[in-house]
C-alpha cells in the first residue's frame, strides 16, 4: 500500500483533529434550543443558560413571524426554478449571514459565503468556565442583535462583538444560524485556498476558510463554505484563491444583501463581472449590483418594494436590505 505524501497526510490530520465531534448539540446550545440527551445536557441545567435560551427563543419568535416565515413563502411561490436549484449559491460580501442565504434558497447544494470577518476558533462550551458563561451567552446574543431586529449585521459593531475570547469570528454565528433553521451539523473542518483555488492545507499565502457539512431539515446532505477574503480589486489580484475557487464551481444562483453599495465602485469590478457572468439568478437589494449595470437586453428584471405607496414595484410583505432612499428594496435578475 502506498504511503501517502507526508505533506497531505499532516493535512488530513489536521483536519481530522479540527473536527469537533459535538458540533450539532454546541449549535443548538448556542441557539438556546434543547440539547437533552446530548454531551452538553448538563451545561444547559445552569439558569443562566436557561435564561438565555428563554430570551433567545422569544427574540427569535418575533423576528421569524415577521421575517423569516414571509420570506420562506414568498421565496416558494416567486423564484420558479432557482428555488429548488440545488447547484451552487454565491454570496459575497455575506459575512456570516447563512440566516437569509437558506430562508430564500434552502435547497441549495453549497453555500459559498464570503467576508473580511475572522473565521475564528472552533466553539468548545466545555472550555468555557462556569463563572465566565453568562457574560458569552450575553456577548453571543448582542453580536446577533442587529440581524434579528433590522435585517442585517452592521460590520464594525459585528467584528468588534466577534473578538470575545471564548467564542470568537464567524463560527458561533453560523453555528447559530444553521441550528435555528432546522439544519444538523454533520462535520465542520477548516480549509485553505491557493492562489489557484484548490483546497490546500493553510499557510500565510493562503486564504482561510471553513467548510461545514450539514443535514437540512428535509434530510439532505448540504455543504457550508465560509471564506475570509477582501473583493476589492487590488485584493483579488494580489490573491485570486476564492475568486477562482468559485470560478470552479460553475453557474450558480447569486445572493447580495446589505453589500454596502461597493460593487457602485470602481474597485470592486471584478466581484461584480463574476456575478454578472455567472448567475442563473440574482436576488439583491438596492446595495448591490447597480442597475446600470444590468442590461435590460440580457436580463428579465422584476422589481419588488416594502412601500405600499410604490406603484411600479410589486410589494413585498417582508422587509429587505436597507431599504433607503430607492423606490424598490428587492431585485430579481435573470439572464435572457
Amino acid at each position: 500500500m502506498k504511503r501517502l505524501p507526508l505533506l497531505l497526510s499532516l493535512f488530513l490530520g489536521a483536519q481530522a483533529l479540527a473536527a469537533n465531534p459535538h458540533a450539532a448539540a454546541t449549535a443548538k446550545f448556542l441557539a438556546g434550543l434543547p440539547v437533552k440527551g446530548t454531551p452538553l445536557e448538563k451545561q444547559a441545567a445552569n439558569p443562566d443558560w436557561i435564561a438565555y435560551a428563554a430570551g433567545f427563543e422569544s427574540d427569535w419568535k418575533r423576528f421569524d413571524e415577521e421575517q423569516l416565515s414571509k420570506i420562506r413563502k414568498w421565496a416558494g411561490q416567486s423564484l420558479g426554478p432557482s428555488y429548488e436549484d440545488r447547484g451552487p449559491l454565491y454570496y459575497l460580501f455575506s459575512g456570516p449571514d447563512f440566516l437569509y442565504a437558506h430562508a430564500f434558497f434552502p435547497n441549495a447544494g453549497t453555500y459559498i459565503l464570503c467576508g473580511i470577518e475572522a473565521i475564528g476558533s472552533m466553539p468548545d462550551i466545555d472550555k468555557i468556565p462556569a463563572e465566565a458563561l453568562p457574560s458569552v451567552l450575553a456577548n453571543m446574543r448582542k453580536s446577533l442583535g442587529s440581524v434579528l431586529s433590522q435585517g442585517y449585521f452592521i460590520t464594525k459593531f459585528m467584528m468588534a462583538d466577534l473578538k470575545h475570547t471564548q467564542l470568537n469570528g464567524t463560527l458561533p454565528v453560523l453555528y447559530v444560524f444553521l441550528a435555528r433553521t432546522g439544519c444538523t451539523i454533520d462535520s465542520v473542518t477548516p480549509v485553505a485556498l491557493d492562489h489557484d483555488g484548490k483546497l490546500v492545507p493553510e499557510s500565510k499565502e493562503t486564504t482561510p476558510g471553513v467548510k461545514i457539512t450539514f443535514l437540512g431539515p428535509k434530510g439532505r446532505k448540504q455543504t457550508l463554505y465560509y471564506f475570509k477574503s477582501d473583493l476589492a480589486d487590488k485584493a483579488i489580484t494580489a490573491n485570486p484563491g476564492f475568486m477562482k475557487f468559485c470560478e470552479q464551481q460553475g453557474q450558480g444562483v447569486s445572493f447580495l444583501k446589505a453589500a454596502a453599495y461597493l460593487m457602485a465602485q470602481d474597485k470592486f469590478t471584478m466581484a461584480r463581472d463574476f456575478l454578472l457572468g455567472h448567475s442563473k439568478l440574482i436576488l439583491q437589494d438596492e446595495s448591490g449590483i447597480p442597475y446600470r449595470f444590468i442590461e435590460p437586453e440580457k436580463w428579465d428584471i422584476r422589481l419588488y418594494a416594502k412601500d405600499r405607496d410604490v406603484t411600479k414595484p410589486v410589494r413585498l410583505p417582508f422587509s429587505f436590505g436597507y431599504e433607503q432612499q430607492s423606490a424598490w428594496s428587492l431585485m430579481v435578475a435573470t439572464p435572457k
